[in-house]
């Protein structure tokens, strides 16, 4: 009997857990990726992997096709809202449980996705559409500064996204994304928004079920790097009940609504504003299990291989996590998370960064060197339980010689 195997398309930062949720699922994950020396996971555990260009939906079908003479493909998904439609192409070529790519594709315009809200009154962002120099600065002086630019497809993870506070900052930015800096998967076009104001909240959706929604925060402007969270966030039922009836709005606006969404909102003085939906789950599913019992990388991958799964909650705890993020470019000559580790009420700590190695700040996910996730069964505990771990991280980064220092 041939043994089942689960397609995964390209990699994510939180890929891993796809691949270890499939193991304990009794599934055999292939990875199939254009660049796949990029995952380092993938070397590092053994996963099979097949070289192959995953922009080229034919050559995707060649290749599941012919590892279909070795295995039973249970299913195909990813992590990747790059290629998360391909992905639903896939099922339905092959006719496994999937995304609708239409929707999918929809979504993650993020353009297309601002007019499909709009049309059923979600509240959001004063936003434009602007492809060249000219359009930026129009449509930035029509919604009054200051803006976020941002790629309309692609950005995951604020690759590309920029608060522009002054003109300055606008021809800035705006040089840098059309300036052959940034990667464009398509031609080149860009958002222009609003900046809204307020408390920062993401809801974590399987299927039409609002999981929960976590608070997060922001590290230093101009840029939008995630610095902390907490979940479930910390709100009354009104302010709960509002902003999952808006993202159940979101669902039906994009005919979404098979598998996970993620949601993000800013809590404004007009209440909960959608600044993105995702098709995805949150780069880090993490804080969900630990406070919910609820695993939703192996309930999605139940769903894509057409089993059954349990959204139940089996606890009742407060999760909260704080990234670890460099004050500065340079070396990085050491960095020791053991001792926060060891700390009772400390769920993981994830080192990303490797010493020795150059710290570049870009403004995006990759800035990054870790993170710390602590749990606990109430708010104020778990908050004293992470700041302790933070505390006893230590790194050293040496700063990069000056153009007078290498002479």
């Amino acid at each position: 009997m041939a043994r089942r195997a689960l397609i995964l398309l390209e990699g994510a930062s939180n890929m891993p857990l796809y691949v270890q949720a499939a193991q304990r699922l009794d599934l055999h994950p292939i990875t199939l990726s254009a660049d796949p020396a990029q995952y380092e996971y993938l070397a590092a555990e053994g996963i099979e992997v097949v070289r192959v260009d995953t922009d080229n939906l034919n050559a995707l079908i060649h290749e599941c096709t012919r590892l279909r003479a070795t295995y039973d493909i249970a299913g195909i998904t990813c992590a990747q809202e790059s290629v998360y439609a391909t992905a639903g192409k896939l099922c339905r070529y092959f006719d496994l449980p999937g995304p609708n790519p239409e929707s999918i594709e929809r979504c993650c315009d993020k353009f297309t996705q601002r007019q499909l809200l709009a049309e059923v009154g979600v509240p959001m962002p004063a936003y434009r559409l602007a492809t060249n120099a000219t359009e930026v600065e129009s449509a930035a002086m029509e919604i009054g500064l200051p803006v976020i630019l941002k790629p309309a497809v692609g950005g995951g993870g604020s690759y590309g996204v920029r608060l522009c506070r002054d003109v300055d900052e606008l021809v800035e930015h705006t040089t840098y994304l059309l300036g052959g800096k940034h990667i464009w998967r398509s031609s080149p076009r860009i958002l222009v928004e609003e900046f809204a104001k307020g408390p920062l909240y993401w809801a974590s959706i399987m299927g039409d079920e609002v999981i929960g929604i976590e608070a997060a925060e922001f590290g230093p402007l101009p840029h939008f790097v995630y610095r902390e969270g907490i979940f479930p966030a910390p709100l009354t039922d009104d302010e709960h009940d509002r902003m999952a009836d808006v993202s159940l709005s979101c669902l039906r606006a994009l005919s979404l609504g098979w598998g996970p969404t993620h949601i993000e909102f800013r809590w404004t003085k007009r209440g909960p504003v959608v600044i993105e939906v995702n098709p995805r789950l949150a780069a880090g599913p993490e804080p969900v299990l630990l406070a919910y019992g609820i695993d939703l990388v192996a309930e999605h991958i139940k769903l894509v291989i057409g089993d059954e799964w349990d959204l139940r909650r089996g606890n009742s705890h407060i999760a909260a996590w704080r990234s670890l993020l460099p004050d500065r470019d340079g070396i990085l000559d050491w960095i020791d998370g053991s001792r926060a580790a060891a700390l009772s009420g400390v769920a993981e700590v994830k080192i990303y960064a490797k010493p020795k190695t150059a710290i570049v700040r870009r403004g995006d996910y990759r800035d990054s060197m870790g993170v710390v996730i602590a749990v606990s069964p109430n708010l104020a505990q778990t908050k004293a339980i992470l700041q302790r771990a933070v505390d006893l991280i230590d790194w050293s980064i040496t700063p990069f010689p000056t153009v007078g220092e290498q002479e």
